[in-house]
């Protein structure tokens, strides 16, 4: 039988329907695959396999009767460890709270379960979900899979779910995005990944490193395990207020209805620059892809400013609403909080209550401009990290990688990051769509196309006893 961990979410849930395997073939192959590669790897920091396999055995035997809650019923899926889950360890990255207990769900846990998903363990994070880098000094690095031989950048925040899904451990994850943590590692790890709008899903149970950019979003093999995972997280919680500003969305309706006559922005030249040559050139390819797809390829207009600036405001948002929350450990030098992390959080004390108000409403007003900017425009298409994945002894940990992505929660867009070439040296490169806020299903379509025509998101990186590392 061919490997059930090779097999997408679509895929299982196909399979499980026409009864050709079960959720306990699944949940055993998934954990299988663990075994072999997770002490290599390092994507999870717990791993439930007893708890896991008895709910497949409760799965199959519910399936069997007839009594199947939906087309992700049975199937698996690995939680980033800043995501709560009662009675469960929830560390957020960091050392100091390995023993930090849950004593609630977060709610897309209890959907995700509710629809039936199994929990194969947690992922891997930067602590607190601070940096794109995708390392940890004391709780570990996850290793990229794409390279075997050298220690590469996972992406972060969400690194162990973005290496988890790369390397079979598990068909879907989910990560959180604050400036571009479910979209850099989905980039560097040759996965697919759905940042979502505001108030798509409700953040209640996920640990806060933003409270105005936060959003938790599906990681996973396609476009259409992103949707699946997104229809059943997606909706009213009234323990988030913000999700009751943003109706459900359909993101199957107009999944497969094509492209043509779409307007698509690209890149204008000035931010092109700083771009390695293959992801420029993987970039380019993709843009005649979609053209030929019946899409209207146009330049971004030009909004007198750069898209680029944003990381810092940004980063001053970021800073000033995660330092209240946490002084008391960023401020303790005794502490053993990872020396990268530390003077990024400790930078929130010097921004004023009145400056960061000047930031928020530099925010609203930034925002209005840049959809007036867009009328006419469906969505625009950026690289979606500048580079691909690096090795870890040239990482400036005073410098982020998600230049190509932090614009995205500034302005309160969604995007999807989602595979289109392989570098000279095997390492994948990934195309981002962004969309208005509340378009997610927009995104998945032009992304559904896109994947459709070309075959990146098949590939995967080859894990072989011997640590050679090629596409597969």
């Amino acid at each position: 039988m061919t490997d059930l961990a090779e097999f997408s979410l679509s895929g299982l849930s196909a399979g499980v329907a026409a009864g050709r395997f079960s959720p306990v073939e699944i949940v055993d192959a998934c954990f299988a695959r663990i075994r072999k590669w997770e002490p290599r790897l390092h994507a999870f920091i717990d791993l439930y396999e007893r708890e896991a396999r008895q709910e497949a055995e409760e799965a199959a035997r519910a399936i069997g009767s007839g009594m199947a809650k939906g087309p992700l019923h049975g199937l698996p899926i690995a939680i980033k460890d800043l995501i709560e889950i009662e009675s469960k360890v929830t560390t957020g990255g960091t050392i100091v709270w390995k023993d930090r207990v849950s004593t609630h769900t977060a709610t897309l846990v209890r959907k995700l379960k509710d629809a039936g998903m199994i929990v194969l363990g947690k992922t891997h994070t930067v602590e607190f979900a601070y940096g794109a880098w995708g390392t940890n000094q004391h709780m570990g690095t996850p290793w990229n899979p794409w390279d075997l031989e050298v220690a590469r950048t996972p992406g972060g925040s969400s690194s162990g779910t973005g290496v988890a899904i790369a390397a079979r451990m598990t068909p879907a994850g989910l990560g959180t995005d604050t400036g571009g943590s479910v979209r850099i590692p989905a980039a560097w790890c040759g996965i697919t990944g759905l940042k979502t709008s505001v108030g798509r899903i409700s953040t209640h149970g996920v640990l806060p490193l933003s409270h105005t950019l936060d959003t938790p979003g599906p990681m996973a093999r396609n476009v259409e395990d992103c949707a699946l995972l997104l229809s059943v997280m997606q909706g009213p919680d009234p323990l988030d207020p913000l999700t009751l500003t943003l109706p459900p969305t359909d993101p199957f309706a107009a999944l497969r209805l094509g492209i043509k006559g779409l307007r698509l922005a690209r890149l204008p030249e000035k931010e092109r620059p700083g771009h390695d040559p293959e992801i420029l050139k993987a970039y380019d390819r993709s843009l005649e892809e979609l053209a030929g797809l019946g899409a209207e390829i146009v330049l971004l207009p030009d909004l007198g400013y750069s898209l680029r600036e944003y990381g810092d405001l940004v980063g001053r948002i970021i800073s000033a609403e995660v330092y209240p929350r946490i002084r008391e450990l960023a401020d303790n030098r005794s502490l053993p909080l990872d020396e990268a992390v530390r003077p990024r959080v400790a930078a929130g004390a010097n921004i004023s209550p009145a400056q960061y108000q000047e930031v928020l409403e530099e925010r609203e007003r930034r925002k209005k401009a840049f959809l007036s900017g867009l009328e006419g425009i469906d969505a625009v298409l950026t690289p979606t990290a500048m580079t691909p994945p690096i090795p870890l002894d040239t990482v400036h940990q005073t410098t982020t990688p998600a230049i190509s992505t932090r614009w995205v929660n500034f302005l309160d867009l969604c995007a999807l990051a989602l595979p289109n070439g392989l570098t000279s040296q095997h390492l994948p490169s990934s195309l981002q769509v962004v969309c208005r806020s509340g378009a997610e299903a927009l995104a998945l379509r032009i992304g559904w196309a896109y994947e459709n025509s070309t075959d990146w998101h098949l590939m995967a990186p080859s894990l072989r006893e011997t640590g050679a590392s090629a596409a597969s």
